[in-house]
């Protein structure tokens, strides 16, 4: 043994001798653990002595506020989480209408949507997306510049994408602006392609035609290539309205006449009005010609019926010539723009429904400087109207159903409807002046809940009309509610306030208002009862609407 090694103290002297200080060393007094060493147990997640280790998670706790409960347990955690506010159940039915069913998958989450079946359509190495893009822009952009609701809009664009197998796409429609959003995968860049709408025209043939376009592409049986869609796309741009621009003149006359027969006009009412309104039509044609925007248009369009009562005043003609302004009003009322920025909001476009309406106040506005414009200087002049000789409307319902029977379908010419739709949309229009009747005049109820409840049956036959043949309700229910429309009530309220009675005016002005709500509402009201209860053809009971969140 070395020097060294003579040196080196035992464990048991180290143990124990006070002049080594490591602060290793265990203190004089303390039991060293058999084996020696760190214990073999180091981790954190390791249960320490004296607790005891997690029961079962079918076993109940003990009570303690801390204790973690069993239903968030990783382990046992169930397949699935509903959160507390639920997603109601959703029924797809395969022969639905492409309506109900795009409609019906645009307010589930992008999660739940079912995938689209094997697509047919598709090109080798599958679908071309900036081309399905664009197409589907452009039939957004035709419907929703013929006056379409966002969201069927919105239904129309979806059911494109889906049709050519493009299942995660968003579409988003504003007033004036489509966008349409689509992700391969959630690995790979999406593609957005956007289209502004800058010129609206009312032609309900090119929205019927663009109705059957996407129709036939959702069916897995017709095999629509992209060329033959953009070709007949191009066919339906084309395609020239139903009737000449003389037909459109004369109609709005028929319109206006029959307009003033509503509310106690004659033969000679009737012939004034018609007269006024043909004039009011020119002067806006001839306005739209040099580029004016529609504010004037409307302005402009107002002055003739106004003039004419004005002149039967001035010269003491025993005539009713509030009727003669009142019926070239009703030629005039955006009751289309109306509908839909109310069924807009209720359906909870909010943005799109806003600018609608403000559409409507603008156009309105238009209206109202027109006509206030006329009866000013007639009564600088004189010329004083009584709207107490337009009242007499309750004592000819034959004549007054035949007039507003005329009313719906001249306003159906006026809208370019097809004219296979005309005589179903007239049928319409007769039924829901029948109801009013019946309900203001005869059972003495409120105009606004007699106006709702026609309304409302003009959106159920509406629909009907137009889940019978797959298309769009609009021909079926927009030219149906022009005898419902408050153009008494308008002109009424814009005569008392040129004679400078500004409260009866502005009461008047406020049931018309009313009125016009109330057509609004009811025929949303009518459609979406034909859509919960109509069993052929239909999807059945819709989930509750996206905007809603279910709640």
């Amino acid at each position: 043994m070395t020097e060294a090694e003579d040196r080196k103290p035992s464990s048991d002297e180290a143990r124990y001798d006070p002049e080594i200080t490591s602060e290793f060393a265990v203190p004089a007094g303390i039991a060293v653990p058999e084996g020696g060493g760190e214990p073999e147990t180091t981790s954190e997640f390791a249960v320490p002595d004296g607790l005891a280790a997690r029961q079962p998670v079918s076993a109940e706790p003990e009570g303690s506020a801390f204790s973690t409960p069993s239903t968030y347990s990783a382990e046992d955690a169930p397949p699935a989480f509903t959160p507390a506010s639920g997603f109601p159940a959703v029924s797809l039915v395969k022969d639905a209408p492409w309506q109900d069913r795009m409609r019906t998958m645009l307010r589930m989450p992008v999660a739940e949507r079912p995938a689209p079946e094997p697509v047919q359509k598709a090109e080798e190495g599958g679908p071309a997306v900036p081309r399905v893009l664009d197409l589907t822009l452009r039939i957004g952009e035709l419907l929703l510049a013929g006056g379409e609701g966002a969201e069927d809009v919105e239904a129309a664009m979806f059911a494109v994408c889906r049709s050519y197998g493009l299942d995660r796409c968003e579409p988003n429609v504003t007033f004036t602006l489509l966008a349409i959003s689509y992700q391969p995968s959630l690995v790979d860049d999406p593609v957005t392609a956007s289209r502004t709408v800058r010129r609206r025209g009312t032609d309900y043939t090119r929205l019927a035609a663009v109705f059957r376009l996407v129709d036939d592409l959702t069916d897995p049986e017709a095999h629509v290539s992209l060329e033959e869609a953009y070709r007949r796309l191009a066919e339906i741009r084309r395609n020239r309205h139903p009737y000449p621009g003389w037909a459109l003149t004369a109609a709005s006359g028929l319109l206006a006449g029959a307009a003033s027969v509503l509310v106690g006009g004659d033969l000679l009412v009737f012939v004034a009005a018609a007269v006024g309104a043909m004039l009011g039509d020119r002067l806006a044609w001839l306005c739209a010609g040099r580029g004016l925007p529609e504010f004037y248009q409307f302005m402009v369009a107002a002055m003739p019926p106004a003039a004419i009562g004005v002149a039967f005043a001035l010269a003491h003609i025993d005539v009713a010539a509030s009727a003669v302004v009142t019926g070239g009003l009703f030629a005039l009322l955006p009751g289309r723009a109306l509908v839909a920025g109310v069924q807009d909001g209720l359906t909870g476009f909010y943005i799109t429904a806003s600018a609608r309406l403000l559409e409507v106040m603008y156009f309105f506005v238009g209206i109202v400087i027109g006509v206030l414009t006329v009866l000013y200087f007639g009564l600088k002049l004189g010329g004083r109207l009584n709207p107490d000789v337009a009242l007499n409307t309750s004592q000819r319902p034959l004549l007054q159903i035949a007039a507003s029977m005329v009313l719906s379908l001249t306003f159906a010419v006026l809208l370019q409807q097809e004219r296979s739709t005309v005589l179903a949309v007239t049928l319409n229009g007769g039924v829901a002046w029948s109801v009013y009747g019946a309900m203001h005049y005869a059972g003495e109820i409120s105009p606004v809940a007699s106006t709702a409840v026609a309304a409302g049956l003009v959106g159920l036959f509406g629909q009907l009309l137009s889940r019978f043949r797959f298309a769009s309700a609009l021909p079926y229910t927009t030219a149906a509610i022009g005898p419902l429309l408050p153009g008494s009530a308008t002109y009424f309220g814009l005569l008392s306030m040129a004679q400078n009675e500004v409260d009866k005016g502005l009461v008047s002005l406020a049931k018309a208002a009313s009125l016009a709500m109330a057509i609004a509402i009811g025929v949303n009201l009518g459609s979406e009862i034909s859509r919960l209860t109509l069993r052929v053809g239909s999807a059945g009971k819709r989930r509750a609407a996206k905007r809603t969140r279910g709640f």
